[in-house]
């Protein structure tokens, strides 16, 4: 993304702390079929993922204010909070017994034509970096940020220390951070 597209990104989220109603608009309009495909992910249910959507954007109302640009950029922010809200719903729903294989990749349409084909490089690039990865690194991560596992869930399910996990990720991290250019 270019720095002008963040910069509008991070207005949008300003007016919104401000209680422009139009803003919260532009802002669910633009970011709530990527975080529904994430919430989508994690959840691998319709409703649940709506319910996660919805509460998501409950706490982004509610926390506008505490967005800070300088930690990380709207995008971000706004995956953090779904993730999060995925992985409480996981728990609250005791739903661990959910098949941990890969699923299909979820496809949603997004508003534009320029919206959909920066999606799909940034997407690319992080497959791209992702396949460089070692297998070990590349099925924790998937666990962690696509499954939403915790680290002591992944080194149950992969038969591994936590302290091994806990390795694979940081490294994975690191080596994904270079690579996708951050």
């Amino acid at each position: 993304m270019t720095d002008e597209t963040i910069d509008s990104q991070v207005l949008l989220l300003q007016a919104v702390a401000a209680g422009d109603k139009r803003a919260f608009e532009a802002v669910y309009r633009r970011y709530s079929p990527w975080l529904f495909a994430i919430a989508l992910r994690m959840v691998r249910r319709r409703g649940w993922a709506e319910e996660v959507l919805h509460d998501s954007f409950l706490i982004v109302l509610q926390r506008a204010a505490s967005y800070d640009p300088a930690l990380s950029a709207p995008q971000t922010w706004l995956t953090h909070i779904v993730r999060n809200r995925a992985i409480d719903y996981l728990r609250l729903q005791d739903n661990r017994a959910l098949e941990l294989e890969e699923e299909e990749t979820v496809m949603v349409e997004t508003e534009s034509g320029a919206e959909r084909e920066a999606f799909s490089s940034e997407s690319l690039r992080l497959t791209n970096c992702l396949a460089q990865l070692s297998p070990e690194q590349r099925q924790s991560v998937t666990l962690a940020y696509y499954q939403g596992l915790s680290h002591g869930e992944i080194a149950l399910h992969l038969q591994q220390p936590a302290g091994t996990v806990k390795s694979w990720i940081r490294r994975a991290l690191m080596q994904l951070k270079a690579c996708v250019g951050l």
